[in-house]
């Protein structure tokens, strides 16, 4: 075997492989040779046609099956003999099977950079740090106490933390707007859930009573065209409900499955911080995987890169079928190349930091993680951390976040760190 390695553009590589054209020959005859018991030629005995009409006949296609086979059988060697490793699977692009001296064949791929990760210690990252207070645990009490509440219809007046049941139909301009109306719509008044104006304009206000209500669109509203502006709200309001005194008791705990309240509240706080220390870790991994993609700038391999937008446009359509969304067909994969790039260049950042540092996903980690990951599955914990135990490549997954966990861990080990703190709730509503 004689092998010629070629650099062509950026990352990618043509190697051209000489092999025995004897061994070629051989093969090719035995293809042949094998055809003479499986096919027909009128005038001939199966089995009984001259080795000469075969060849003229299935000569061809014989030689190009031989070539296949020796490309198969012959690649793996011929890229360690080349020393090197492509990023993707190899395309062929030529096969020269009439050469008299050699079975040659050209093969072209991309090959992984060479990354050399700059200084860690020269990158500025801000960590954030949170806690859960008294204030956070009273507002979640307070929450599943305005979800739990009940409400009797009455005929009075509305008064803040009622809930009304409404017709609306918004207007701008004299004309409504797309979403601007809806039918049996149910309101607590103080809760804030409705845009600026909204609720206050349904303060005292009798049951089967028709008004208009001035309220504005904040300037950040998702709706690009309703931002910021001013709309007239036509309001019905069919029933004013008042809400039935709820008790923090243990019977309220049962209405979560719990026994007592104590309980409710010890579990609720709990799962709180375990959520906030889950976004924290989240965010903080972000800010230095950030920064270190800042400071590392090389080219990923295109295969790669499309391979990941492939993924990343599969998972949307899966997530958006999920929601009675079908958008299969409708989502264009270009669309997710520049996250697909961000992630395939994230991952051999991380790699070559784990390498270099001898960053491992040892045992005892990797169950520490399944067992956090475990905790909101409830009753079925054992079950999930099973299902991953009995699959290597299930487990995989797990330890590479683990070893994630660990370099980002090691950056800001390594960085010049500012702290800030925040609040639980400016943590719990950043996006991920």
């Amino acid at each position: 075997m004689k092998t010629s390695l070629n650099t062509l553009d950026g990352l990618k590589r043509s190697l051209t492989v000489e092999l025995p054209v004897d061994t070629f020959n051989d093969k090719t005859e035995k293809i042949i040779k094998s055809l003479a018991t499986k096919v027909r030629i009128d005038g001939f005995r199966k089995g009984k046609i001259p080795a000469n009409i075969l060849r003229q006949r299935f000569g061809a296609s014989a030689k190009s099956d031989a070539a296949t086979e020796m490309v198969s059988e012959t690649l793996e060697d011929a890229l360690k003999d080349a020393d090197v490793v492509p990023a993707a699977q190899p395309s062929l692009t030529n096969v020269d099977t009439e050469n008299s001296e050699s079975l040659i064949y050209t093969i072209e791929f991309e090959v992984y950079p060479e990354i050399k990760v700059n200084t860690l210690s020269s990158l500025k990252i801000d960590q954030v740090t949170s806690k859960v207070t008294e204030e956070d645990e009273e507002r979640a009490l307070q929450d599943l106490q305005d979800r739990s509440t009940e409400y009797k219809s009455v005929k009075r007046k509305s008064k803040e933390g009622d809930r009304l049941v409404i017709d609306f139909e918004g207007l701008m301009d004299g004309e409504s707007f797309e979403g601007g109306a809806a039918e049996g719509f149910e309101i607590v008044l103080g809760r804030g859930t409705m845009i600026d104006g909204f609720e206050k304009g349904l303060i005292d206000i009798a049951p089967g009573k028709t008004v208009e209500v001035n309220a504005t669109f904040p300037e950040d509203y998702h709706v690009e065209n309703l931002a910021g502006r001013e709309a007239v709200f036509k309001v019905k309001v069919n029933e004013v409900g008042s809400p039935i005194e709820l008790k923090r008791d243990d019977e309220f705990a049962k209405k979560f499955g719990e026994k007592d309240f104590e309980t409710m509240k010890t579990r609720m706080t709990s799962q709180m911080k375990m959520e906030l220390e889950s976004r924290l870790v989240q965010q903080n991994k972000d800010t230095a995987f950030s920064a270190l993609l800042e400071a590392n700038d090389f080219e990923v391999p295109e295969g790669s890169v499309s391979s990941e937008a492939l993924r990343l446009q599969q998972d949307m359509e899966s997530r958006m079928e999920q929601q009675g969304m079908p958008s299969k067909g409708k989502l264009p994969v270009e669309m997710f190349n520049e996250e697909a790039a961000r992630r395939v260049k994230l991952g051999l950042l991380i790699n070559k930091i784990a390498t270099d540092s001898e960053i491992t996903a040892e045992k005892d980690l990797v169950d520490a993680k399944l067992n956090e990951m475990s905790l909101q599955y409830g009753e079925s914990a054992q079950q999930m951390i099973d299902w991953y135990n009995t699959d290597p490549s299930r487990l995989a997954n797990i330890e590479s976040i683990v070893v994630e966990d660990l370099v980002a861990k090691h950056i800001a080990d390594e960085a010049k760190v500012t702290s800030t703190e925040k609040n639980f709730l400016e943590i719990m509503n950043t996006q991920n």
